[in-house]
Order: structure tokens, then sequence, then C-alpha cells
């Protein structure tokens, strides 16, 4: 059972590669640039994708953890989990119905 929280970190890790993916092919694209301006924006750049390489790291990190933990509360209790999955579509059928 994945929450909201968990598909949020899954889309922004998702998104963080991406950023850092096009940004290392920008700095490739420009590395025969030259001058102060160029040398200052790939500086810039460099520094913000190390950044975004860390943030990346650690939602993946973040995103794995919770995964785990949810498997683990699941597998610890399974009747319950059922339970509650089979009220929540309960709940959101008779909502869904009654519009």
């Amino acid at each position: 059972m994945n929450t909201d929280a968990e598909l949020a970190d899954k889309r922004l890790a998702s998104h963080l590669k991406a950023l850092v993916e096009d940004a290392e092919e920008l700095m490739n694209a420009t590395a025969g640039q030259a001058g102060e301006q160029a040398s200052e924006a790939r500086s810039r750049l460099a520094a913000a994708l190390d950044s975004a390489k860390t943030t990346y790291q650690r939602a993946e990190e973040k995103t794995i953890a919770a995964a785990k933990a949810t498997d683990r509360t699941i597998r610890g209790h399974p009747y319950e989990s059922i339970g509650i999955a089979f009220g929540l579509g309960l709940l959101i059928g008779v909502l869904i119905a009654r519009k």
C-alpha cells in the first residue's frame, strides 16, 4: 500500500534524476564554449548538479526505506491490512456512488 507521500517521493526522485541527466547533457554540449560567463555558468551548474544528485540519492533511499517499512507492516498485520483496504475501498465506493 503506497501512501501519497511515498508516491510523491518516487515522482520527485524521478524528476530529479531526469534533471540531473539533462544538466549533464547541457554541460557536455557547452564544454567547448569559452568565456568568463560560460565558465561561471558551468561552475554554478556543476554545483547545482552535485546538490541535485545528493537530493536524488536521499529521496531514493527514503523511498526504499518507506516501501520496506510498509511491507513489514503489512506482513506483520495481514488481516488488519486487508480490513483497512476493504474499509477504504468501501468508503470510496460509497462516496463515488453518492455523486
